[in-house]
């Protein structure tokens, strides 16, 4: 399995060379992937952008959406040609982990219909591929760059719903999980699988999720502070996850093995603090 790890982009207090300096570091360290969260209604920085950056100091980490939100975004052609730009920036090391999100309030924010985000997202999907085709590249009709990888960035669809199964077979390379946990992994991996198997893909689905982490001697309180704070709005939830965040080294170790035995093909870790040093303390768990 491989391990990757989250850029600080979401915490209020991360600075735009924080962000960049996680990313050279993980990409020297030796992680497979560096990921960005995505909301809109939060202090924290945009993830398309950050992702640019990252891709412009680094040269063979994969760049991972650990999920952007898609349906607020509006315009697929725009949202198709966004990503193909960091997918050239990163000569092709983009990955899109992708979903319409929950949260009402990042969509009252952008003007966007909440209640209709599925049907704006199958609209979105189909454009990606009519875009980063090869049928589209050619004469005056082209939408921005040729996406580096066949057929565009590899799509990892969230969500558990029917639709978001459905759209996992139809549009995408895999599915992402959320930070709900092995059990929500587990649970919807064996959806996939089996959609995947009744609609006669003959690929193989990739699997992906994230996990919380802190470490050192302030991992608790580091943990439940941003924790907590992220998600206000899920209410009495913010403190489960909170208690699911992982806070010392036998925690990390655990949950990797256990991950990989459940059929994860990636596990994305995001920190709770923007301190250079809660990557290094990672990579000396994960990586030495």
């Amino acid at each position: 399995m491989d391990l990757g790890v989250g850029l600080p982009s979401t915490i209020p207090t991360a600075t735009g060379a924080d962000v960049v300096t996680w990313a050279r570091e993980a990409d020297a360290a030796g992680f497979a992937s560096v990921g960005t969260l995505d909301r809109v209604v939060y202090g924290n920085h945009e993830t398309i952008p950050a992702l640019a950056a990252a891709a412009a100091v680094t040269s063979r980490v994969r760049l991972t959406t650990a999920i952007l939100i898609a349906p607020y975004r509006g315009n697929g052609a725009l949202l198709a040609k966004q990503l193909a730009t960091v997918d050239s920036f990163s000569a092709g090391r983009l990955t899109v982990g992708i979903a319409v999100g929950g949260r009402p309030d990042d969509y009252q924010a952008t003007g966007a219909d909440f209640d209709g985000r599925g049907a704006v997202f199958d609209a979105q999907l189909t454009r990606f591929r009519e875009i980063w085709g090869a049928a589209a590249r050619s004469g005056q009709g082209a939408i921005g760059p040729a996406p580096v990888q066949a057929g565009g960035p590899p799509l990892l669809i969230g969500g558990m719903s029917k639709a978001a199964v459905r759209r996992v077979t139809q549009h995408g390379a895999g599915w992402i999980s959320g930070g709900g946990g092995l059990p929500v992994f587990t649970q919807g991996a064996e959806r996939v699988r089996q959609a995947w198997s009744e609609a006669g893909r003959e690929d193989t689905p990739r699997f992906a999720s994230l996990a919380y982490y802190a470490l050192g001697p302030d991992a608790t309180s580091l943990a439940k502070i941003y924790l907590h704070d992220y998600y206000a709005f899920a209410g009495e939830r913010a403190s489960s996850i909170s208690a699911g965040a992982l806070t010392t080294e036998s925690a990390i170790k655990d949950t990797v093995a256990q991950f990989a035995d459940a059929g994860c093909h990636e596990l994305l870790l995001f920190p709770c603090s923007s301190n250079v040093d809660q990557l290094r303390r990672l990579a000396d768990i994960t990586q030495g």
